[in-house]
């Protein structure tokens, strides 16, 4: 009963060794292994800054004369420009920013329209604008940024702000047609025919 008493009490000692030292060499790996998977996300997060720094290049620039001119008396289009032409430069965090204050300004473009413009044409435009923004401000502040879509976005958000641009200067255009020779003359004509009242007929004498 004694030799089973001590083999038993031989038996606990040696697992609870053995399970002191896989403790132990667990403990010892552990900073390890955090210290690769931390070095594995660094690398990462640099490969997608560096594709997203590469990828933004948004157009800042008025491509037409309208939309030019609009820059001084249309405070949201100049600072929405301005706004996009600033790249961020310094960190992830910094584009994270960038894109939320992009979106805000692309949602601004819709107040003080200037009359002449205040268009549904105009405003469908600026829908087209905000939402493309908007798809870019959201994936930016996922847990995992799909930098690739982001980048694919940033071409197709420059082709609707032209777009937009040369809306405006199609308005312009129009606004600027002058009547044909003749056309002015006929209108007066057709206007003064429309307020000529008609004569009362006369009733036959029976």
């Amino acid at each position: 009963m004694k030799i089973n008493l001590l083999r038993f009490a031989m038996l606990s000692l040696l697992l609870v060794c053995f399970a002191g030292s896989l403790t132990l060499v667990s403990c010892q790996e552990d900073p390890k292994i955090r210290i690769l998977e931390q070095e594995k996300e660094a690398k990462k997060q640099e490969a997608i800054f560096n594709s997203i720094n590469q990828g933004w290049r948004f157009n800042a620039q008025t491509v037409t004369q309208t939309a030019g001119s609009l820059t001084s008396n249309w405070a949201e289009w100049r600072m929405f420009l301005t706004e996009l032409g600033q790249k961020p430069k310094s960190s992830i965090g910094a584009f994270k920013q960038k894109a939320k204050a992009l979106s805000k300004r692309a949602l601004d473009l819709n107040n003080n329209i200037p009359m002449a413009y205040n268009t549904p044409e105009v405003k469908s435009r600026i829908a087209a604008i905000t939402t493309k923004i908007n798809a870019v401000n959201l994936y930016i502040h996922l847990q995992q940024i799909p930098d690739q879509k982001i980048v694919e976005l940033i071409p197709s958000i420059n082709t609707e702000v032209n777009a937009l641009q040369f809306q405006l200067e199609e308005i312009t255009r129009k606004s600027q047609i002058k009547m044909e020779d003749g056309e002015s003359d006929m209108l007066q004509m057709l206007d003064t025919t429309r307020a000529i009242p008609s004569s009362p007929k006369v009733k036959s004498l029976p």
